[in-house]
């Protein structure tokens, strides 16, 4: 994570944090947001760092709302490690949609918010076939996922 948030300074982003060893930082930039910062962030990576990895950017004001539309409110104060955001590379069309709807096999349920899902797994994520490379397949792009317990310390982190 060091070298993450050195390449972060380096490449002139401001006031890089990580999460623990969590794979997740948190940075200022004014300059570049969106596809172009994780295009950039993953050839510096590669070069830099011989790291392979996708990176998911979010702005602050996209961490708030992935925050605020949470259609699981219930199960997140129940019980937060069992919900799941989703973070995608591109937002799935509703047949991808109603694809993956029709592949699951378990109690899980979904949602889909723009570039997020957000994913109840009421017997945890250990134990379901609802797994990031099935969402990947349906979806037809690269996904990464954070437990609820997860987004909110990294949204009190945006805050600071």
């Amino acid at each position: 994570m060091a070298d993450l948030r050195d390449l972060l300074t380096q490449l002139g982003f401001v006031d890089a944090q990580s999460l623990l060893q969590s794979g997740n930082l948190v940075f200022r930039s004014d300059a570049r947001t969106g596809a172009h910062l994780e295009r950039l962030l993953e050839a510096e990576a590669a070069q830099r760092l011989a790291l392979q990895t996708d990176f998911f950017v979010r702005t602050a004001e996209e961490w708030k709302a992935v925050v605020a539309h949470n259609p699981f409110r219930e199960e997140a104060e129940r019980d937060p490690g069992h919900l799941v955001a989703m973070f995608l590379k591109e937002a799935p069309n509703a047949k991808d949609v109603d694809a993956l709807r029709a592949a699951i096999t378990g109690p899980e349920v979904f949602r889909v918010e723009g570039r997020q899902a957000y994913i109840v797994y009421p017997r945890g994520i250990g134990r379901s076939r609802l797994t990031n490379t099935l969402i990947e397949k349906k979806f037809g792009t690269r996904v990464t996922g954070r437990n609820w317990n997860t987004v909110l310390k990294l949204g009190a982190l945006v805050k600071a």
